[in-house]
């Protein structure tokens, strides 16, 4: 039955585009005229349908809509949350893979293998994107083995708060909340599993006991679920990637006051406790550690693990044992795609560089001076380097990207970043060479 159905739109659609071969119906068949044809079934069975049905219907129409959007190339972001404009930072341009030309890649061909599109992606294939080939005009889909999941950044703002979309030429204009990315898209398993599509990644869905860095590492090896016995503590940037700036604050919740906080992550798929006050806990106490440890060392010569807070969205170095006593984080454990979080770079020669990864391709150098938000934002957009000049400045996800945990000041008195980026150097409070915020 279902057959003959999709033989029948096929049959539809082909007709109504004029065309008279399957070739011609392949190259010239538009999304519109498949939103078309949705309309005209909506009305032909909303006389039988439930109104429940009919808004999936309608729900599924607005998703091909934003997959349309999306290949047809407006995958871009840049900016955060509401940022005093005062702070001053050193600044990295990016582009994104919709906006990569013939031109900018690089002259080695990416080894990329086409992803199948007769199954959806699992947690052994990862998500794919459209992205310019070195033959001019053309386009093909390649597997990104690092996949940046967007941020989920719908507000735009100044200094002193939130603000309406500004426009080309506005002040701030540029903002993270103007682009879109690669949408999170999450399957419920119904086992007690969550498969994130856009990275390749299965995540465990609920909130094991609290456990030290130690037993968390030890625990990962007998874990099973859902058949599987290959879990593993995520690095830094598997972790991040499951984190929605669409959270908020809850800071002003603590003392017992009620108030509407959002997590930094979709609780639609994902479970979640803030810190419970009860243990003697804050309220944006809900640490979640990796498996990435801090090559350096923290103030009081502690040594730290990387985690992030999905109460407040941040990725901080958490001591292991303080005062003696070892700290006890949440625990999630990931497994599939091996190749997460790993990059790819490309140095392309003319100022560029080519994550082949994630698709990205970056500035190999920064501003060389410290910025406000507002005049960051201006400077990626006015930049013109490696021939293009569609740079803009990169989301909070995107920079994290392109860090590398294995360097730090004190340890390979570098940047935590490859050395094929060129990064400035400033002089801190205590008169030391050291490297800027970015």
């Amino acid at each position: 039955m279902f057959e003959q159905a999709f033989k029948n739109i096929d049959d539809a659609l082909r007709k109504e585009a004029g065309c008279t071969t399957e070739l011609d119906y392949t190259e010239q068949t538009s999304w519109l005229l498949f939103l078309k044809y949705l309309d005209g079934l909506e009305r032909d069975i909303r006389s039988f349908l439930s109104e429940r049905t009919a808004m999936t219907l309608r729900a599924s129409k607005t998703a091909y809509l934003l997959l349309a959007l999306l290949l047809a190339g407006g995958v871009a972001a840049c900016g955060e949350n509401s940022v005093d404009e005062t702070t001053r930072t050193g600044v990295l341009s990016v582009k994104t893979p919709s906006t990569l030309a013939s031109s900018d890649m690089p002259t080695v061909a990416p080894q990329l293998a086409p992803v199948r599109t007769d199954v959806p992606p699992t947690a052994t294939q990862p998500a794919s994107v459209l992205t310019k080939t070195p033959s001019p005009g053309a386009a093909r889909e390649v597997e990104l083995a690092y996949a940046i999941v967007d941020t989920g950044q719908l507000t735009f703002y100044n200094s002193e708060g939130s603000i309406i979309a500004p426009g080309p030429g506005d002040p701030l204009y540029g903002q993270d909340a103007g682009h879109d990315g690669l949408q999170p898209s999450y399957v419920d398993n119904g086992d007690g599993t969550i498969t994130d599509l856009v990275t390749g990644l299965m995540w465990q869905q609920d909130l094991r006991q609290k456990a030290t860095y130690p037993e968390a590492i030890d625990s990962a090896g007998r874990f099973d679920l859902a058949g599987h016995d290959d879990w593993r503590l995520p690095t830094i940037k598997e972790l991040y990637s499951l984190v929605m700036f669409s959270g908020t604050d809850p800071s002003g919740c603590e003392g017992g006051r009620n108030c509407d906080a959002i997590p930094f992550i979709d609780t639609a798929y994902f479970d979640f406790e803030y810190g419970d006050a009860y243990e003697g806990r804050r309220k944006i106490d809900s640490q979640f550690v990796s498996a990435t440890l801090y090559v350096g060392t923290t103030m009081r010569a502690d040594e730290a693990v990387f985690g992030v807070n999905f109460a407040d969205g941040r990725i901080k170095g958490y001591p292991i044992s303080l005062r003696g006593q070892e700290n006890d984080f949440y625990v999630r454990y990931v497994r599939g795609n091996h190749s997460y979080g790993t990059n790819d770079f490309v140095d392309n020669g003319d100022g560029t560089i080519t994550d082949l990864a994630t698709g990205l391709m970056w500035s190999i150098a920064d501003s060389q001076v410290g910025l406000n938000w507002g005049d960051a934002l201006s400077y990626c957009d006015g930049l013109d380097r490696g021939g293009s000049d569609n740079w803009r400045l990169p989301n909070a996800k995107e920079l994290q990207s392109i860090l590398d945990y294995t360097r730090s000041p004190s340890t390979s008195g570098t940047a935590a970043v490859s050395p094929l980026f060129e990064v400035s150097s400033i002089t801190d409070e205590s008169g030391r060479t050291n490297y800027p915020a970015y």
